[in-house]
Formats: structure tokens, C-alpha cells, sequence
């Protein structure tokens, strides 16, 4: 949520702000590392100085319009201004009185599980009803989800800090009680550096690991100690600190928004949007942690309000309804997909349509199998190809399966003139699939190195090659 007041965070220099409830993605790091940093607490990032020259100013909107939730001041001294567009666009376009300081309440209707008795994740299908909201979205976009935290960690924490919870409490959303600021307002699992250095400096006995480890070049240790651990486990080994309610309010982060990936097109569900999420349960120093939206959604939202409200994407189908498309999208990666074949089908698009999905067990984790079939045997979807990486001892993944297919897809790509689609996870399926089609590009179109990576730069520049990861 784009703060537009251009209120400045705290050890900012300069009037240029970025948004104080930031998810830390990174991404929009990558598009101008020479404008963004981090602040000192690692809660988000920032314009750290004002684009002047023009190569500046456009890796600035690049980076504005990859995030959603960036925003930049404007402080009138540069020919170079630049604006968050996007975000006014967005907001000032539709004739609706909701805005992403006052996002719609939505109702949830439907929760249900994607996968069979037996598999190891847990993925689930969500679909809000969204009447009465004025708004729009394009397959492509994403829905930010503003959650609250689950309750019982809540009531957990007032007690651990010996409090009563209705204390009078300023939060990073104004005054509250102590409750309501747990329950809305904070980030109330992950630790910040300002509540660690807490902990090392008023632990009785001291926590010599702990200030060790907050030293600045012990960075990457720390974050391997922290993994896994919470603001309450904290509390649990230090029983001894006294905490005032405010004073505990001001060293947790503001709780943050999340982003996820629209699965469904209006043509085909008016007035709704469909998530695909995986719900995130794991056991660390014998306890159960929780994702906090994804929780929220599963769990604690079917009779309250579910607080939405789009972001427009650059993750476009093309315009041309006869330009073939390959998507390559395992995981819940396959949810932008899902909804580019319900708009291509719902619009009587006449392009060809390759997917590539994958996921542990066909068994457990063909996720939307009946729908993806009828695409399939319908002809919608001309080629559907399925990686399981656990179905057989060689771990087979979705860039084994475009190797297999390189032929195909050099076809598609340098004849047909298809767009290559990419959606999931960052880290490393990302890399290893743009490894593969950089292979692909090589071994078939009978490149060198330096061929294939001119040919991948003229892709992206001509937006046939976009990606949506995370």
C-alpha cells in the first residue's frame, strides 16, 4: 500500500519515499539497483535519490511498474519527474470508493484443497465474490490481500510480555489498543533488527551468540539462525525483560499486504477473483508456524471481511489473439495461467497455447486436471506437457521437459513468433528454466553465446518474453 503523502521514513535522505508496508521482494531492485536501497531495518526499500538523467528515469517507472506497491515522490526539481502513474491510474480511473488505503471488503466463498489425501503440500483454491466493488482487473494482474494475524499467537504474546491487551498503544496505523495492534497493525512472527538488539542488550545473563551475530559482517549467519524462529521464541528465552506495551509496539514492522497471482478471468467469473496459494505449515523448535496470509485465507476468513484490491501488471497475454503462446508455470506458478486459457477460450482466441506445469505427485498435485484435460481435448490448449518430481527416482522437472521439446519450442518461438511466459519461483525454477530456453535458443537456432543472448535481450525488448516471480 503506496503511502501518497510522501511522508519520510526515518533515515531517509532526500523527499523520495517507497512504501513503508514493502514485502521485500526485491524485485524492484532489479530494475534500478542504482536508485533503490534498503532502510536500516531491512522493512523495505527506498529511492535513495532523485532520477535525473533519462536512463534513470526510465529504470525508475520500470521499477514502479514491476511493484505494485512502489511509490516516489516529486519534490518538482527534476525535468525528469517522476510520478506513480500506476498507482494513480489505478486508483482514479474507476468510478468505485475503493483505494488501497481503503480496500474492498470482499467475501469468501469458496476454500478448497487442489491436492489428494496423502500429499506433502498444501495447496488450496480460493474464489472472493467481489459485488458491488466497481473495480476490474486483466488476467495477468495481481490482488493485494491485507490479513490479520491469527489470534491465539496474538493472545500468546500479551501474555509472554504480561500485558492485558486493551493497553492504549500508538501502531504503525495510529492509536489502538495493544490487542488490536497484534492483531492488525504489526508483524507479529518475524523479527527486526531494533527488537533483536533489544534482546541482546537487556537479556539478563546476556545473549553473547545473539550480539555476535547482529554484527553487521555476520549478516548471513544471523539469517540461518533466525530461520525458523519468531518474535515469541524470543520471548519464551527471556522471560526476564519487562516490556511496556508501547515500547514492545515500536520494535516490532508494520504488517504487510500480500500479492498474489490472479487465477481467473471476469469473462468467465464476473464480480470474482480466484487465488492459488499454497498454505504454508512448518515445524520449527518444536512448534507450528504459520504463514500469515495464507493462513488467514484458509482458516480465519470465512466470515470476515477479506480486504482486496488490484494491481495492474505488465504480465500481459498479447494482443493478438493469433499469437501462440508457451507458458511455463509448475506450482501455484500455474495460476495466471489458468486464467489466460479461461480468457482465451471466453474471448474465442485462435492462437496456439503450450503449457508446461509441474509439481510433486501426479497423483496428489495435478492441480485444475479436470479443466487443464477439457483445454486439452478441446483443443484449447494445443500442447500440455507435465513434470512430477517425485513420481520416479530421476527428479524430472518443468526445463527437463522443455529440453525434450526443444525443437518444438524453437518452432514456435523463432517461426510462429510465440511469447514465452514464465510464473512461480524466483529462486531457482526461474534461473534453471531461463538456463533451458538460453539452451534451447543455442542448440536449435544454431547460436553462439553471445547469439543466444542477443536473441533472449530481443525477446524481452519485444515483451515476448516475460516473467512473474517471486
Amino acid at each position: 500500500m503506496a503511502n501518497k503523502a510522501n511522508k519520510q521514513p526515518e533515515n531517509v535522505p532526500g523527499p523520495w519515499y517507497v512504501d513503508a508496508s514493502c514485502n521485500v521482494c526485491r524485485v524492484c531492485l532489479d530494475e534500478a539497483p542504482n536508485l533503490i536501497k534498503y532502510n536500516d531495518d531491512e522493512t523495505y526499500v527506498y529511492f535513495f535519490k532523485q532520477p535525473e538523467a533519462p536512463e534513470e528515469t526510465a529504470a525508475a517507472q520500470s521499477a514502479l511498474n514491476v511493484c505494485p506497491m512502489l511509490s516516489i515522490g516529486n519534490d518538482g526539481l527534476s525535468i525528469y519527474e517522476v510520478s506513480a502513474r500506476q498507482l494513480m491510474a489505478t486508483e482514479t480511473s474507476v468510478a468505485s470508493r475503493y483505494t488501497r488505503t481503503n480496500p474492498f471488503p470482499a467475501k469468501l466463498v469458496v476454500n478448497r484443497s487442489l491436492c489428494g489425501e496423502g500429499s506433502e503440500k498444501d495447496t488450496r483454491h480460493f474464489e472472493l465474490d467481489l459485488e458491488g466493488w466497481g473495480l476490474s482487473y486483466e488476467v495477468g494482474d495481481s490482488m493485494t490481500v491485507w490479513p490479520t494475524n491469527d489470534p491465539v499467537l496474538v493472545a500468546e504474546i500479551i501474555k509472554r510480555i504480561d500485558a492485558k491487551g486493551d493497553e492504549p498503544v500508538r501502531g504503525p496505523n495510529g492509536d489502538t489498543t495493544l490487542s488490536e495492534a497484534l492483531f492488525r497493525d504489526c508483524r507479529i512472527t518475524q523479527t527486526t533488527p531494533r527488537f533483536l538488539n533489544t534482546i541482546a542488550e537487556r537479556a539478563v545473563n546476556g545473549a553473547p551468540l545473539l550480539s555476535e551475530l547482529l554484527k553487521p559482517e555476520r549478516k548471513q549467519d544471523l539469517d540461518t539462525y533466525l530461520w525458523g524462529m519468531e518474535v515469541v521464541d524470543f520471548l519464551i528465552e527471556h522471560p526476564s525483560i519487562t516490556w511496556m506495551p508501547q515500547e514492545f509496539v515500536d520494535k516490532l514492522a508494520k504488517l504487510t499486504p500480500r500479492l498474489y497471482s490472479i487465477s481467473s478471468s471476469l469473462k468467465v467469473h464476473p464480480e470474482q477473483v480466484h487465488f492459488t496459494i499454497d498454505v504454508v505449515h512448518y515445524e520449527s523448535r518444536g512448534r507450528m508456524r504459520k504463514g500469515v496470509c495464507s493462513t488467514f485465507l484458509a482458516e480465519r476468513a470465512q466470515n470476515v471481511p477479506v480486504p482486496v484490491f488490484p494491481n495492474t501488471s505488465k504480465f500481459r497475454l498479447p494482443e493478438d489473439g493469433n499469437t501462440p503462446i508457451i507458458m511455463v508455470g509448475p506450482g501455484t506458478g500455474v495460476a495466471p495461467f489458468r486464467a489466460y486459457l479461461q480468457e482465451r477460450e471466453a474471448i474465442g482466441a485462435k492462437g496456439k497455447n503450450w503449457l508446461f506445469f509441474g509439481s510433486q505427485r501426479r497423483r496428489y498435485n495435478y492441480f485444475y486436471d479436470d479443466e487443464f484435460e477439457r483445454y486439452r481435448r478441446d483443443g484449447l490448449l494445443t500442447r500440455l506437457d507435465l513434470a512430477w518430481s517425485r513420481d520416479q527416482e530421476d527428479k524430472s522437472y518443468v526445463q527437463h521437459k522443455m529440453l525434450e521439446h526443444g525443437a518444438e519450442i524453437w518452432k514456435w518461438l523463432d517461426a510462429d513468433g510465440a511469447h514465452f511466459f514464465v510464473c512461480g519461483d524466483a529462486r531457482r525454477m526461474a534461473k534453471d528454466v531461463d538456463a533451458a530456453l538460453r539452451k534451447v535458443i543455442q542448440e536449435q537456432g544454431g547460436k553462439t553465446e553471445e547469439q543466444t543472448n542477443q536473441y533472449v535481450e530481443k525477446l524481452k525488448s519485444d515483451k515476448r518474453y516475460k516473467r512473474d516471480v517471486y
